[in-house]
Protein backbone atom coordinates (compact mmCIF):
# COMPACT_ATOMS: atom_id res chain seq x y z
CA UNK A 1 0.00 0.00 0.00
CA UNK A 2 1.90 3.25 -1.62
CA UNK A 3 2.31 6.00 1.60
CA UNK A 4 -0.26 8.46 2.08
CA UNK A 5 1.81 12.01 2.38
CA UNK A 6 -0.11 14.58 4.58
CA UNK A 7 -0.77 17.54 2.44
CA UNK A 8 0.82 20.24 5.05
CA UNK A 9 3.69 18.02 5.36
CA UNK A 10 4.51 18.23 1.67
CA UNK A 11 3.24 21.79 1.53
CA UNK A 12 7.05 21.79 4.06
CA UNK A 13 8.74 19.56 2.01
CA UNK A 14 8.21 22.84 -0.79
CA UNK A 15 8.76 25.10 1.21
CA UNK A 16 11.83 24.28 2.44
CA UNK A 17 12.88 23.74 -1.06
CA UNK A 18 11.96 27.26 -1.90
CA UNK A 19 13.98 28.45 1.16
CA UNK A 20 17.27 26.34 0.06
CA UNK A 21 16.38 28.06 -3.58
CA UNK A 22 16.42 31.64 -2.02
CA UNK A 23 19.57 30.51 0.25
CA UNK A 24 21.37 29.36 -2.81
CA UNK A 25 20.52 31.21 -5.60
CA UNK A 26 18.73 33.99 -4.80
CA UNK A 27 14.91 35.27 -4.68
CA UNK A 28 14.89 35.92 -8.65
CA UNK A 29 15.45 32.22 -9.10
CA UNK A 30 12.36 31.24 -7.09
CA UNK A 31 10.29 30.57 -9.67
CA UNK A 32 7.61 27.59 -9.42
CA UNK A 33 9.43 25.59 -11.74
CA UNK A 34 12.68 26.08 -9.95
CA UNK A 35 11.27 25.13 -7.26
CA UNK A 36 9.30 21.90 -8.11
CA UNK A 37 12.81 20.81 -9.72
CA UNK A 38 14.87 21.42 -6.18
CA UNK A 39 11.70 19.71 -4.67
CA UNK A 40 12.21 16.68 -6.79
CA UNK A 41 8.46 16.94 -8.00
CA UNK A 42 7.04 17.65 -11.18
CA UNK A 43 5.43 21.69 -11.73
CA UNK A 44 2.02 19.99 -11.95
CA UNK A 45 2.17 18.67 -8.53
CA UNK A 46 4.15 21.44 -7.53
CA UNK A 47 0.63 23.48 -8.60
CA UNK A 48 -1.58 21.11 -6.85
CA UNK A 49 -0.69 22.89 -3.29
CA UNK A 50 0.20 26.07 -4.67
CA UNK A 51 -1.12 27.66 -7.46
CA UNK A 52 1.32 30.40 -7.85
CA UNK A 53 4.22 32.19 -6.60
CA UNK A 54 2.47 34.90 -4.21
CA UNK A 55 0.82 31.37 -2.25
CA UNK A 56 4.13 29.47 -2.56
CA UNK A 57 6.03 32.11 -0.94
CA UNK A 58 3.32 33.09 1.53
CA UNK A 59 2.90 29.61 3.19
CA UNK A 60 7.30 29.40 3.20
CA UNK A 61 7.17 32.90 4.94
CA UNK A 62 4.60 31.79 7.40
CA UNK A 63 6.52 28.80 7.93
CA UNK A 64 9.62 30.25 8.42
CA UNK A 65 8.03 32.31 11.42
CA UNK A 66 6.93 29.34 12.83
CA UNK A 67 10.08 27.48 12.78
CA UNK A 68 11.32 30.25 14.26
CA UNK A 69 8.64 30.71 17.09
CA UNK A 70 9.85 27.09 18.00
CA UNK A 71 13.54 27.73 18.07
CA UNK A 72 12.82 30.67 19.99
CA UNK A 73 10.22 27.88 22.59
CA UNK A 74 13.01 25.83 22.39
CA UNK A 75 15.51 27.87 24.23
CA UNK A 76 13.40 29.42 26.42
CA UNK A 77 12.04 25.86 27.87
CA UNK A 78 16.44 25.59 28.58
CA UNK A 79 16.30 28.94 30.75
CA UNK A 80 15.46 28.29 34.30
CA UNK A 81 12.42 28.60 35.62
CA UNK A 82 11.06 31.93 35.98
CA UNK A 83 13.50 33.28 33.59
CA UNK A 84 14.89 36.24 33.66
CA UNK A 85 13.82 38.75 30.93
CA UNK A 86 17.34 39.33 29.73
CA UNK A 87 17.85 35.84 29.09
CA UNK A 88 14.48 35.74 26.92
CA UNK A 89 15.19 38.82 25.10
CA UNK A 90 18.54 37.22 24.31
CA UNK A 91 17.43 33.79 22.90
CA UNK A 92 14.54 35.78 20.67
CA UNK A 93 17.24 37.89 19.07
CA UNK A 94 19.55 35.52 18.79
CA UNK A 95 17.31 32.73 17.13
CA UNK A 96 16.32 35.79 14.39
CA UNK A 97 19.93 36.24 13.24
CA UNK A 98 21.44 33.50 10.83
CA UNK A 99 23.73 31.68 13.18
CA UNK A 100 23.11 28.69 11.94
CA UNK A 101 21.92 26.69 9.34
CA UNK A 102 18.02 26.27 10.25
CA UNK A 103 18.21 30.17 11.30
CA UNK A 104 19.75 30.89 8.39
CA UNK A 105 17.67 29.67 6.35
CA UNK A 106 14.81 31.30 7.90
CA UNK A 107 16.76 34.83 8.24
CA UNK A 108 17.30 34.68 4.58
CA UNK A 109 13.68 33.81 3.50
CA UNK A 110 12.28 36.32 5.74
CA UNK A 111 14.77 39.17 3.97
CA UNK A 112 13.68 37.87 0.13
CA UNK A 113 9.84 37.70 1.05
CA UNK A 114 10.06 41.90 3.14
CA UNK A 115 12.00 42.59 -0.70
CA UNK A 116 8.96 40.67 -2.94
CA UNK A 117 6.59 42.59 -0.27
CA UNK A 118 7.94 46.39 -0.99
CA UNK A 119 6.68 45.28 -4.61
CA UNK A 120 3.67 43.38 -4.01
CA UNK A 121 0.57 44.61 -2.99
CA UNK A 122 -0.40 41.16 -1.92
CA UNK A 123 1.93 40.72 0.21
CA UNK A 124 3.10 43.99 1.56
CA UNK A 125 0.20 44.05 4.34
CA UNK A 126 0.60 40.60 5.44
CA UNK A 127 4.36 41.29 5.86
CA UNK A 128 3.59 44.55 7.82
CA UNK A 129 1.13 42.70 10.17
CA UNK A 130 3.50 40.58 10.89
CA UNK A 131 6.46 43.04 12.02
CA UNK A 132 4.27 44.29 13.62
CA UNK A 133 3.23 41.36 15.93
CA UNK A 134 6.67 40.56 16.48
CA UNK A 135 7.35 43.65 17.87
CA UNK A 136 4.68 43.90 19.73
CA UNK A 137 6.09 40.80 21.35
CA UNK A 138 9.43 42.17 21.89
CA UNK A 139 7.86 45.47 23.41
CA UNK A 140 5.14 43.05 25.50
CA UNK A 141 8.51 41.83 27.20
CA UNK A 142 9.88 45.04 27.95
CA UNK A 143 6.77 46.08 29.55
CA UNK A 144 6.51 43.36 31.65
CA UNK A 145 10.47 43.46 32.76
CA UNK A 146 9.64 47.56 33.84
CA UNK A 147 6.36 46.28 35.47
CA UNK A 148 8.08 43.41 37.64
CA UNK A 149 11.37 45.69 38.41
CA UNK A 150 13.87 44.33 36.40
CA UNK A 151 13.64 47.84 34.35
CA UNK A 152 13.63 51.47 35.63
CA UNK A 153 10.10 52.25 34.91
CA UNK A 154 11.43 55.87 32.98
CA UNK A 155 12.29 53.29 30.29
CA UNK A 156 10.34 54.16 27.34
CA UNK A 157 9.20 50.52 26.31
CA UNK A 158 8.91 51.86 22.66
CA UNK A 159 12.45 53.60 22.28
CA UNK A 160 13.69 50.38 23.86
CA UNK A 161 12.34 47.47 21.79
CA UNK A 162 13.38 49.77 18.82
CA UNK A 163 17.01 49.92 19.72
CA UNK A 164 16.48 45.67 20.17
CA UNK A 165 15.09 44.84 17.17
CA UNK A 166 17.64 47.13 15.23
CA UNK A 167 19.86 44.33 16.53
CA UNK A 168 18.74 41.95 14.20
CA UNK A 169 20.05 44.39 11.67
CA UNK A 170 22.97 42.16 12.41
CA UNK A 171 21.78 39.61 9.83
CA UNK A 172 23.01 41.39 7.27
CA UNK A 173 26.46 41.91 8.51
CA UNK A 174 26.61 38.26 9.09
CA UNK A 175 25.40 36.82 5.50
CA UNK A 176 27.82 39.46 3.66
CA UNK A 177 30.92 38.05 6.42
CA UNK A 178 31.37 41.86 7.23
CA UNK A 179 31.13 40.28 10.86
CA UNK A 180 31.74 37.38 12.42
CA UNK A 181 28.88 35.34 14.67
CA UNK A 182 31.18 36.26 17.50
CA UNK A 183 31.13 39.78 17.00
CA UNK A 184 27.23 39.74 16.94
CA UNK A 185 26.46 37.93 20.37
CA UNK A 186 29.40 40.03 21.90
CA UNK A 187 27.52 43.45 20.80
CA UNK A 188 23.77 41.83 21.65
CA UNK A 189 25.44 41.03 25.38
CA UNK A 190 27.13 44.11 25.72
CA UNK A 191 23.49 45.97 24.86
CA UNK A 192 21.56 43.79 26.73
CA UNK A 193 23.66 44.25 30.15
CA UNK A 194 23.46 48.07 29.43
CA UNK A 195 19.88 47.62 29.32
CA UNK A 196 19.52 45.62 32.45
CA UNK A 197 21.95 47.41 34.36
CA UNK A 198 20.86 50.10 37.19
CA UNK A 199 21.21 53.15 36.13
Amino acid sequence: MPKRVDHRERREEIARALWRVVDQRGLARATLREVASEAGVSLGRLQHYFSNRTAMLTFAMDFAAERTAQRVAAGLAGLGQPAHPRDVLRVTLTEMLPLHPDARATSRMSTAYVLEALHDPALHDRARAGLRDGRAGVEGLIRQAIADGYLARDRDPAVETDLLLALTGFGTLLDLHVIEPHDALTAIDEHLDRLFSPR
